[in-house]
C-alpha cells in the first residue's frame, strides 16, 4: 500500500470490517480509501495505492455501485471514470441499512411469510412453525420501526439517539400520567354517583 500511516490503518481496519459485515476485504479497503479521499479517485488511482490488480479494482468498484455507496463522476477532457463516497455519514449508514434489509431482511421475511401459510403437518411443525412466527414478528416490527427512522431528518435522529434511555424514561412517565389520570376520572365518576 502506498498511503500515509493514518489512512492505512483506517484502510486495513476497514477492510477487516468488511469481510465481518459480509463484503470481502478488498471491498471494505476500496470503500476506507474513496471515503477519506479529498478527491474523486479512478480505478488507476485505487489500484496504485492499494497495491491490488485492477480487475479486482474494477471487479470491486462495480459491487460498491450495486450497494450505492459510490458516486461515479466524468472530468471534462478525461474518459476515465471517477468515483467518490459520499460525504454525508448520514446518508451511508442508511444506504448501507437499506441495502442490507433488502438483500437480507426482506428474502428472511418472505420466506417465513410462506411458512407460516402452510399447514404443520406435524406437532414438531406446529412448534417450528409458532417459533417462526416470533422470529417474523419481531424482524416485520424492526423492519416497520428502520423505516420509520430513516424517513426522519438526519438532525432529528441524532437528537432522538443522543436521547438514549432517556426516551424509555419519558415513556415511562407518560405511563404513569395516564395511569394517574385514569384514577382520577374514576375517582371523579365515583364522587359523581354518590352525590
Amino acid at each position: 500500500m502506498k498511503l500515509p500511516p493514518l489512512v492505512q490503518g483506517f484502510v486495513l481496519h476497514f477492510g477487516e470490517m468488511g469481510s465481518r459485515w459480509g463484503l470481502n476485504r478488498t471491498l471494505g479497503q476500496m470503500y476506507a480509501l474513496l471515503y477519506v479521499s479529498p478527491r474523486p479517485l479512478n480505478a488507476d488511482d485505487i489500484t496504485a495505492k492499494l497495491g491490488i490488480s485492477r480487475s479486482n479494482v474494477s471487479m470491486g468498484l462495480r459491487e460498491l455501485q450495486a450497494w450505492r455507496l459510490v458516486r461515479l463522476e466524468h472530468h471534462p477532457g478525461d474518459r476515465r471514470e471517477y468515483f467518490s463516497a459520499p460525504q454525508d455519514v448520514w446518508h451511508i449508514f442508511s444506504t448501507l441499512a437499506e441495502e442490507r434489509q433488502r438483500r437480507e431482511i426482506e428474502p428472511t421475511l418472505s420466506m417465513l411469510r410462506e411458512a407460516l401459510l402452510e399447514t404443520p403437518g406435524s406437532a414438531e411443525e406446529a412448534h417450528a412453525q409458532a417459533r417462526m412466527r416470533e422470529m417474523y414478528e419481531l424482524m416485520d416490527q424492526l423492519t416497520t420501526w428502520f423505516n420509520e427512522m430513516n424517513r426522519l431528518p438526519p438532525d432529528t435522529l441524532a437528537r432522538l439517539i443522543r436521547m438514549g434511555s432517556r426516551v424509555a424514561k419519558l415513556l415511562e412517565a407518560k405511563d404513569r400520567l395516564r395511569a394517574s389520570a385514569g384514577r382520577v376520572r374514576r375517582r371523579g365518576r365515583r364522587d359523581a354517583e354518590e352525590t
